[in-house]
């Protein structure tokens, strides 16, 4: 636990927060920020900055799948995940449910245009190549 950490403060209970899941090694809570409503994080008990430092990473997707699959019960077609660590570093988890139709979901992808309209980020054979040659896992 670091004790300046939000995610840490919330699973001390701290910082009170809309419980979804909870067991021995993980907590999923409502984001305070509902990109559609359900929008969940899911965290590991144990402090680590970023998912990718995870040493039990097949376990903690075991639980992300254990979630995305109990919203799909309850009628969502889609659960969309997503990972970004930069504004708290503590390894969290965005499940994203929703039906492709509603409203909510049509704003949240208005937020992600530029990386599928722009044509400046678009790959080129030439950029592709070239990160390629960085970065091909051999």
């Amino acid at each position: 636990m670091k004790p300046e950490c939000i995610f840490c403060k919330i699973i001390a209970g701290e910082i009170p927060c809309y419980k979804v899941y909870e067991d021995e090694g993980y907590i999923a809570f409502l984001d305070i920020s509902q990109f559609t409503p359900g929008h969940t994080l899911l965290i590991p008990k144990q402090h680590i900055d970023f998912i990718w430092d995870s040493s039990q990473i097949g376990d903690y997707m075991k639980v992300a799948k254990k979630i995305a699959n109990h919203y799909k019960l309850l009628g969502y077609k889609y659960v969309d995940s997503l990972s970004f660590g930069r504004q708290i570093a503590h390894a969290h988890l965005h499940l994203i449910p929703h039906n492709g139709d509603d409203t909510e979901w049509n704003n949240a992808l208005k937020s992600l245009e530029f990386f599928t309209n722009s044509k400046t980020s678009r790959l080129s054979k030439d950029k592709g190549l070239s990160l390629l040659s960085k970065l091909k896992l051999n």
